[in-house]
């Protein structure tokens, strides 16, 4: 895997990627503005297995504001994603504070390179892949790498954090 960002753009994501020595593979695609569903537009578009494919969500926990990293072939429990952020309870955060504390718009949100770094929970199914995409920043710009990769860089843990 590469460490520059020679297919994409630069991001707070690739910067703090970079810096850190992480490697990552960027892929850019166009970004159809009429899709809401980002992470199944991005398998699509890459022609990448979506379990392979993760979104980040925020989430507000009676533990406080907390990112959960789930495929998008699934989707997030949130009593799970609170008990491994050492709550009861999460609901989705609002879109206005997502965007606020990441510094990314929704359909975007990466988990590196955050303006406010929020403990972080990649699900366990990540491991089962040597890579994963996770959205690199931008609407239309995904960032492959180990899962291993993405725990060291978020300082993030891993656990079943998924509904199927």
């Amino acid at each position: 895997m590469a460490k520059k960002n020679a297919a994409g753009p630069t991001t707070a994501a690739t910067t703090a990627l970079s810096r850190a020595g992480i490697p990552f593979v960027p892929h850019a695609y166009a970004h159809d503005p009429a899709v809401t569903d980002f992470g199944s537009e991005a398998a699509e578009v890459l022609g990448i297995d979506p379990a392979r494919v993760f979104k980040t969500l925020m989430v507000d926990s009676d533990a406080g504001l907390g990112i959960g990293i789930v495929p998008v072939s699934g989707m997030l429990d949130l009593k799970a994603l609170a008990f491994s952020l050492g709550g009861k309870r999460a609901a989705m955060a609002d879109i206005a504070v997502a965007e606020r504390k990441s510094g990314y718009v929704v359909g975007g949100i990466s988990p590196f390179g955050q303006r406010s770094p929020l403990p972080t929970v990649l699900d366990d199914s990540a491991l089962e892949f040597d890579t994963i995409l996770v959205s690199g920043g931008r609407r239309g710009f995904d960032i492959e790498l180990a899962p291993a990769a993405v725990l060291e860089a978020t300082g993030g843990t891993a656990a079943r954090i998924r509904r199927l």
